[in-house]
């Protein structure tokens, strides 16, 4: 009898061991605000960013890629859903805005405000939670945005560290949002790293995650808040980007505030670059870069110094400057290096690309918006692009794409743009393309209702 106790651990330990060497290591990075256009790999000849351009050079850089919010707190409930925001519930941002009047809060107001009271549904379930029935080891070091109160934290949503915040940003020095403490240490506020820079404290603990967990399949979110503009109630700051002076010397300051707040974040996403780097390259020395599936994109469009050039507008608009972003996917032996993919795609495809890798079913229950990239993208393709068709809906302005129709409805009026000739939106056709416009009006109206008849979801919905 011991001797079969024994060869069952034996087969069971191989067996765990197998199974961990066919999970693929999942590596998910966002930028915050970052522009369209502001990776070497996008064209840009002003902002450093030799890592992304790496990763791009050795996986596939897509140019037609879509988040599902030009804001930041909907756009990550769509993209670690799956889920339109309209779908899961998390279809509005999770703030107080009183920033601009400079009002600090006390500690108990913040504590009974709508910032920090408000989170995503916990009924929804995400990439970490998927992962983690699994047997994945997940981690998330950064900017979390779904919630504060300690039963929307990501350590009760299927992560197992977390060092980062939570509410929509913070100084990138005193980790303060209205004056408030706002840095987490799994579930538990702290200010212990009072006074350094925010990417390097992430950068720190996604090393000392790899250190600890690289012997197992791991999920790493690595949600940066750079380049986001520094929620500083000192007028002097916010707005502006905050970086080390060793990055803000490679680039010079042009002139006023306007010049300063270029350089600042220019010299936020080079810092976040290097972050990116050194964290991939511990990555490589574990050995385990041929078995990590890594994506990189911005959560939405670039806004303040951010360029999103050849895109019309910016963050929390509408036109393609707000919801276009840079998405990269890196892949080794599945998905051949340097290739540029102009398909319609989405970060709603984000999570069923994961979980495909990862060889994890979702139940039939739950009704996701998209769908696995990979064989897109795999041998150059053996499936062609599935999506049609998108739409989008923020404080009262709307947006379907379908093919290479795009129609807007915004409180200056409404366009339509055909994106094939004209990805600038520049020339509107609703008065040459009736039809289309009638088509276009028609397909959102649908969506809408599908989102209404959707199992509702809180906390913005009333049921």
């Amino acid at each position: 009898m011991p001797m079969f106790r024994i060869l069952l651990s034996v087969f069971l330990a191989l067996q765990l061991v197998c199974n961990y060497a066919q999970q693929p290591n999942i590596i998910l990075i966002v930028s915050d605000d970052q522009g369209y256009h502001d990776l070497g790999c996008y064209g840009s000849t002003e902002v450093m960013t030799p890592h992304l351009d790496q990763l791009a050079a050795e996986g596939v850089r897509f140019t037609n890629f879509y988040v599902t919010c030009s804001a930041c707190t909907p756009s990550r409930s769509g993209l670690l859903s799956g889920r339109y925001p309209q779908r899961n519930g998390t279809y509005e941002l999770f703030r107080n805005d009183r920033v601009d009047d400079g009002y600090l809060y006390t500690d108990y107001e913040y504590r009974i405000s709508p910032e920090h009271i408000l989170g995503m549904d916990q009924r929804e379930r995400l990439i970490s939670d998927f992962l983690k029935s699994a047997d994945y080891v997940n981690g998330i070091f950064g900017k979390w945005d779904l919630g504060q109160l300690q039963r929307y934290l990501p350590l009760q949503r299927g992560f197992d560290r977390f060092y980062g915040f939570a509410n929509t940003g913070i100084d990138y020095y005193t980790h303060e949002r209205y004056g408030m403490a706002s840095m987490y240490d799994d579930n538990e506020a702290t200010m212990k790293d009072k006074g350094s820079y925010a990417t390097d404290l992430f950068e720190r603990e996604a090393i000392s995650f790899l250190e600890t967990n690289h012997e197992r399949p791991f999920f790493l979110y690595l949600p940066f808040n750079a380049p986001h503009s520094a929620s500083n109630l000192d007028p002097e700051i916010r707005g502006s980007v905050q970086a080390p002076e060793s990055f803000l010397s490679q680039y010079p300051a042009g002139p006023g505030k306007r010049g300063r707040r270029v350089q600042g974040y220019r010299a936020a996403v080079t810092c976040m670059d290097q972050a990116i780097g050194s964290i991939l390259e511990r990555v490589k020395n574990y050995g385990l870069e041929d078995n990590t599936l890594i994506i990189f994109l911005s959560d939405n469009g670039g806004s303040g110094a951010a360029d999103n050039s050849p895109l019309r507008g910016r963050k929390a608009q509408m036109y393609e400057g707000g919801l276009r972003v840079p998405c990269i996917i890196k892949y080794p032996g599945k998905i051949r290096p340097g290739q540029t993919n102009d398909d319609f795609v989405s970060a709603l495809d984000i999570l069923p690309t994961i979980l495909a890798a990862a060889n994890v079913k979702v139940p039939e229950s739950v009704i996701l918006d998209g769908h696995n990239l990979l064989p897109q993208v795999v041998d150059d393709g053996i499936q062609e692009n599935q999506r049609k068709q998108m739409f989008w809906e923020f404080r009262d302005e709307y947006a379907a794409r379908v093919d290479n129709w795009k129609w807007v409805q915004t409180k200056e009026g409404e366009g339509l743009f055909d994106l094939d000739h004209d990805l600038s939106e520049k020339r509107d056709l609703s008065a040459s393309k009736p039809d289309v416009l009638q088509f276009m009006r028609q397909s959102f109206r649908t969506w809408q209702e599908e989102m209404l008849k959707a199992e509702p979801r809180g906390p913005f919905r009333d049921y």
